[in-house]
């Protein structure tokens, strides 16, 4: 078994990586939890902590675009753009869904559905979606974030709701589901940036609250590193994606899905 401290910067550069491209955080640290036997009921509080860490890195990268979502007017007629209390409402609508199906199915999420295996089939399914949606995606209608419309806000809310399986991962099915409602490929993943703050917060504080009981005060060092572990991969790991979609296609992330499913579904068997 892999020490306490090593094992928080493992999966600190795990959830970093992972949590804003297309190949599924939650999937990537079930399956490397169990394979450095960090688990159990603290394993499964860190990895909702870390997740914050992930967040904050998109916080500061995007801060003056979160800033202009401070609201200056409450009439949202008024308000054009991305931006104020339009923004806010965006941001809203894609969230409910996922926030409303997250917290009926929970239980049976978390008892049920977190295993290799799931994780396999969520990987694979959302792997092959990729590379089928990739190359006969509509003609662009949306192009920057100011651009996005009540209509794109729910259905991108819809698809996310896919992510409730972990292994489909919920960046893969906002971004492809942004692009199949015509969102050009850089604003999807922009706004997938911004669509998980909302989303993470919540689950994480929900999951947070539930099990503080279990934690220890010797636990705050191991969280610790893990948070900032995570907030550093993160940064590098979000810039690098958007400068990729820049040249390139999701398809490199569909083939790798499909791969490491393969792997997973071979050793399990």
């Amino acid at each position: 078994m892999m020490a306490d401290w090593l094992a928080a910067i493992v999966l600190g550069i795990v959830e970093g990586l992972t949590e804003f491209v297309p190949v599924s955080s939650t999937g990537h640290l079930i399956l490397v939890g169990r394979l450095i036997g960090f688990e159990g009921a603290r394993a499964d509080v860190f990895v909702i902590f870390i997740q914050l860490g992930a967040i904050l890195a998109v916080v500061f990268l995007y801060w003056g675009r979160f800033w202009r979502l401070i609201p200056t007017r409450l009439d949202v007629s008024e308000v054009q753009g991305f931006s104020g209390l339009r923004g806010l409402l965006l941001l809203a609508l894609t969230s409910l869904p996922f926030m409303i199906g997250g917290f009926l199915a929970h239980d049976l999420i978390k008892g049920s559905l977190f295993s290799p295996t799931t994780v396999a089939i969520g990987l694979g399914l959302g792997g092959l979606a990729i590379l089928l949606v990739e190359p006969r995606l509509p003609r662009t209608r949306i192009e920057g974030l100011d651009a996005m419309t009540w209509r794109v806000a729910i259905g991108i809310g819809l698809f996310q709701c896919l992510a409730l399986w972990p292994g489909v991962s919920r960046a893969a099915a906002t971004i492809l589901g942004a692009m199949i409602l015509g969102v050009e490929r850089k604003t999807a993943a922009e706004y997938s940036f911004f669509a998980a703050v909302p989303v993470m917060v919540v689950a994480t504080g929900y999951d947070l609250l539930s099990n503080l009981s279990i934690l220890q005060p010797s636990d705050l060092a191991i969280f610790a590193i893990g948070f900032i572990v995570a907030l550093i991969s993160a940064l590098f790991a979000v810039k690098f994606f958007i400068r990729l979609l820049g040249n390139h296609t999701l398809q490199p992330f569909g083939w790798y899905r499909l791969a490491v499913a393969a792997l997973v579904l071979l050793v399990v068997a």
